[in-house]
């Protein structure tokens, strides 16, 4: 049985309080806390063993990387032990220079994305892009229904919003690359669809109204997200009700060189999470199930998941 007193002499060690009040902002692997604290990988990797070993931290592991965050299970009195502790010297010249150097750790970790979606802008199309293929998009088009409003929600230069804005009420491209929603709009007026729109932004802040469209659709977008879980949030928000949301993205794999080659974060998702975040989210009638195999190494497999918001 875990005493408090055995939490507050974890707490009590400055390295192991820098390390939690950064977790408590993001998950962050042992590469990023070390940027962000300017310290030694043996120290970080030190502190957050016994940090585990209190049950205060967890890791998961994606590829060769671990990354560590807050545990959920925490009893009540030990999140307020942690927060009590890392308010106490919330004002430190330490705490107030870690803050900052996770904004440019994050910062880091969206351009590289973005670097790479300006690069390949206009491409797309003639690019191999793991987990793009007609079997699984012909799957996700028998979803969809006519004369609706859909949001695509990291649509690139909007493949599938090309298509879909011939047979819908209105189309929103939404894509975090200036560079992707430039080329989108001249694909978009060439082709004379005048009912679609690019807009840039977040997926996981959306710019667009609470309840604003009938279906929210994420191809081969969540595995690009820092969070995918908040990606999946937003499609609930700007879901009507009656309306629904269609993912297809990476089954979970093991192909590490994905996050140099296509800018990936997440090495796809397994079913049982994609369910879980969906239901999270408040999504009915959720259903995942893989809809195409690859033949060619690595293997790659796509998952197709779709809720209803009721």
């Amino acid at each position: 049985m875990k005493l408090a007193w055995d939490t507050l002499k974890v707490l009590a060690e400055p390295t192991r309080l820098r390390i939690l009040a950064l977790l408590t902002q993001e998950e962050l692997s042992v590469a990023e806390l070390q940027e962000a604290l300017d310290m030694t990988q043996s120290r970080i990797s030190s502190q957050l063993a016994l940090l585990r070993q209190a049950e205060l931290v967890v890791d998961r592991r994606e590829g060769k990387k671990n990354f560590y965050s807050i545990n959920a299970r925490l009893q009540s009195w030990e999140d307020q032990l942690i927060a009590a502790a890392i308010n106490s010297v919330s004002d430190s010249s330490e705490l107030i220079d870690d803050a900052e150097n996770l904004e440019r750790v994050i910062q880091k970790r969206r351009k590289v994305a973005e670097e790479y979606f300006n690069l390949i802008a206009g491409r797309l199309g003639k690019n191999y892009c793991p987990g793009r293929s007609w079997e699984g998009i012909g799957h996700m088009l028998l979803h969809l229904v006519p004369k609706v409003v859909v949001a695509d929600l990291g649509a690139g230069e909007g493949m599938i919003s090309q298509l879909i804005a011939r047979q819908a009420e209105q189309v929103y491209c939404v894509d975090s690359s200036p560079r992707m929603v430039e080329v989108g709009k001249e694909l978009a007026e060439k082709n004379q669809l005048e009912n679609l729109q690019y807009l840039l932004g977040d997926i996981e802040a959306v710019p667009l109204d609470d309840e604003s469209v009938d279906i929210a659709l994420l191809s081969q977008a969540l595995h690009h997200a820092n969070h995918p879980e908040k990606a999946i949030e937003e499609a609930f928000r700007i879901t009507r009700t009656g309306g629904r949301v269609i993912i297809l993205d990476l089954k979970e794999h093991t192909f590490e060189k994905a996050r140099e080659l296509y800018a990936d974060n997440w090495l796809g998702f397994s079913e049982k999470k994609l369910h879980a975040w969906l239901k999270d989210a408040g999504f009915e009638n959720v259903a995942v199930s893989v809809v195409s195999r690859e033949s060619k190494d690595p293997g790659f497999e796509t998952l197709l998941a779709t809720g209803v918001k009721r």
